[in-house]
């Protein structure tokens, strides 16, 4: 039985990944997949698989490409999410900050550099207007670290995915005074170009199960119940995200790779642009 070590944020669209592993319906294509989950990020993705620590990661597409450009010795393989991401801008509830214009020139609170709130928050302060040579940053680690990072000062708002931050609206910790959709496809699978050449076979059978899974996620049963408990959500918010929420059973177009080379070039967090087809694996 070959093990492939995956990564992802533990986050409702990664759950058609531990349904296939509870279920044992990998074992049946002689796949041991085993799951790490990191609240950190993109950012502690990217680490994690220069240093091999896994094989694989459900990353987000725009964090991966600029990784692979700084020498990240990894492939797509597939694209996972097909929809956009909708980051909410969120504030401390008690702060003074009532619009997004009063976010200009404040401390963004990352959860390191290099991650989706970190590339982010130069997408939304260009889309604003503002002067992105002028952003600030507090690395906070994950969502417990912005929590303190806001309610103490030392970052002013924080960018993360919608409805996993929608708890902490609905509770009073945060006000969300936006959001800011991401101009591409938000989530892809990557693997170690030195792990896919050796078990190519194993990474398709993988790919080929979970898609299976992904095909009909949203007619399982009970689905948006089993999100909902399983990851403190609202019923009403779920099935407002899955309305919205894409899964992908295929290569991310090159014409998505290029527009987010495009967009990073632009907005200066790369400094060359690559053929597109070099970030995608030919498997």
């Amino acid at each position: 039985m070959k093990t492939i070590r995956v990564g992802g944020v533990p986050e409702h669209f990664n759950l058609p990944w531990h349904l296939t592993i509870e279920d044992g319906t990998f074992e049946t294509r002689n796949l041991d997949v085993r799951w790490r989950d990191f609240p950190d990020g993109t950012g502690a993705m990217c680490k994690a698989l220069r240093n091999e620590e896994i094989d694989a990661a459900v990353i987000l597409t725009e964090g991966i490409v600029k990784d692979i450009l700084n020498g990240n010795k990894a492939k797509i393989i597939q694209e996972y999410i097909a929809s956009p991401l909708i980051w909410g801008i969120h504030v401390d509830s008690h702060s003074d900050y009532r619009e997004l214009k009063d976010l200009e020139n404040k401390k963004v609170a990352i959860s390191r550099y290099g991650s989706g709130s970190h590339l982010m928050a130069y997408v939304n302060a260009k889309k604003m207007g503002w002067d992105t040579s002028k952003l600030q940053f507090e690395v906070v680690g994950d969502i417990n670290g912005a929590v303190e990072a806001l309610r103490t000062g030392k970052a002013d708002y924080f960018m993360w995915e919608h409805f996993t931050t929608k708890p902490l609206v609905d509770n009073g910790t945060f006000r969300r005074l936006g959001d800011c959709p991401t101009p591409w496809s938000c989530f892809v699978v990557a693997v170690r170009e030195s792990f896919l050449e050796e078990n190519k076979a194993s990474v398709q059978g993988m790919m080929e199960t979970l898609n299976m899974v992904t095909e009909k996620f949203k007619d399982i049963p009970g689905v948006d119940i089993a999100l909902a408990s399983r990851y403190d959500q609202k019923e009403e918010d779920i099935e407002q995200w899955l309305k919205i929420t894409d899964w992908s059973q295929k290569q991310i177009s090159v014409i998505e790779i290029g527009n987010v080379q495009e967009k990073l070039y632009e907005l200066g967090l790369i400094t060359e642009k690559k053929p597109n087809s070099f970030f995608l694996a030919d498997y």
